[in-house]
């Protein structure tokens, strides 16, 4: 049986596979970095004020917010628990928190995979979403094409892949990656 894969996976296997090798093949303890622990606090300090401001960043005038939503869909065999969602009366979008000053592709795919989660749940299309970028207090969006869904869904099999095969991945084509890693100490155990 295939596990129920998390919306971060996505992230984590575009940044480097061997992340998912050792998230379910191999599981060991990480370490908690300090990167992470930044990014955590600028979460809970973005979700904090994102509650008092208006909808501007979004180019919207008006819409309800909602907040640390789970989200789960059996059809996908996938969850997440998303820092926002924006209902207008157009539809809804699904907003992910980063504390980065660009978008990145892994971002990208996993806003795309919180767009399908939230379509499951809504029973409604969605057809994009907002990537919050906390040090420009800007939002940039992302339109979930046919190609962005099917590719994001792609990613799902190529993941459950990698856990079925149970192959350690070769290393990533950026290894500058590996500095702020929380598996930097066992990659170089197992390679």
């Amino acid at each position: 049986m295939d596990p129920v894969l998390k919306v971060s996976d996505i992230k984590q296997y575009l940044y480097c596979p061997r992340i998912i090798y050792f998230t379910y093949v191999l599981p060991v303890e990480k370490k908690t970095t300090p990167k992470m622990e930044i990014g955590k606090e600028e979460h809970l300090k973005t979700a904090r004020l994102e509650g008092r401001r208006r909808l501007r960043a979004y180019g919207l005038t008006e819409g309800e917010r909602f907040f640390n939503t789970y989200l789960f869909s059996p059809r996908l065999g996938l969850e997440g628990v998303l820092d926002m969602y924006l209902a207008v009366p157009r539809g809804s979008f699904p907003v992910d928190f980063k504390n980065t000053c660009r978008l990145a592709v892994n971002h990208k795919y996993q806003l795309l995979a919180y767009a399908l989660l939230l379509e499951d749940q809504l029973g409604r299309p969605v057809r994009g979403g907002f990537i919050y970028l906390i040090p420009l207090g800007r939002a940039v969006y992302v339109e979930a094409t046919p190609e962005a869904r099917l590719y994001t869904k792609r990613l799902l099999g190529a993941i459950r892949g990698l856990i079925g095969q149970e192959q350690f991945p070769s290393l990533p084509r950026r290894a500058g990656r590996c500095a702020d890693c929380e598996y930097r100490n066992y990659c170089g155990d197992v390679g």
